[in-house]
């Protein structure tokens, strides 16, 4: 049924979901229908996915994590253990709010920390590192490291995992790849992204 993907026995995969080759999905895991799932992708013990939610290739799912409908995960995301999604702004028990789920983007390469809450309708840049136990409430931009409730920026990021420090021409490198970092006008590039 599924290329080259190994689902655990106490896993539960619906008819119409969409597994990536070379994926593994753990213990008491939940992967709904029509929810895609990149490759090489690894879903850790009590993940539920709902219908609709997109993951690229190469996301890293930790323990107790649920995503709900209307969250994009693009490729080499990671997701700390029990970090959490929402996507109703507003919900009540009593009204029912199905049809107005909000989206939420997480940027490629992006992380999450464990416990961390990430409020609906905000997108999480590219590379971005939201600190354990932070709440998003807003848009967190490329690159940047948000930590506290609610979530504020206290700095930059490599890709690496590592905490940019720039000097005063807004300049910085990252301590194990070398790669060299420029901020300009509250905006992190890459400087190997530039033409030459």
């Amino acid at each position: 049924m599924y290329n080259n993907v190994f689902i655990h026995p106490t896993a539960v995969v619906d008819e119409g979901s969409i597994l990536g080759e070379g994926t593994k999905i753990w213990h008491f895991s939940h992967i709904m229908q029509e929810s895609i799932v990149g490759k090489f992708c690894n879903i850790g013990q009590n993940v539920v996915i709902s219908p609709g939610v997109v993951l690229g290739s190469n996301v890293k799912i930790q323990n107790n994590v649920s995503l709900y409908t209307g969250v994009i995960c693009e490729d080499d995301v990671f997701l700390g253990p029990s970090c959490v999604f929402t996507n109703v702004v507003n919900p009540r028990s009593a009204i029912n709010r199905r049809g107005q789920y909000a989206q939420t983007r997480v940027g490629k390469g992006a992380s999450i920390g464990a416990n961390a809450t990430i409020v609906c309708g905000h997108d999480i840049g590219k590379y971005a590192f939201v600190g354990a136990g932070a709440v998003v409430t807003k848009h967190v931009p490329d690159y940047a490291l948000v930590v506290g409730n609610p979530a504020k920026q206290t700095g930059w990021m490599s890709e690496y995992g590592h905490k940019l420090n720039f000097n005063d021409k807004g300049m910085a490198t990252c301590p194990e790849s070398g790669e060299v970092y420029r901020l300009n006008q509250g905006v992190v590039h890459k400087t190997s992204d530039f033409p030459k």
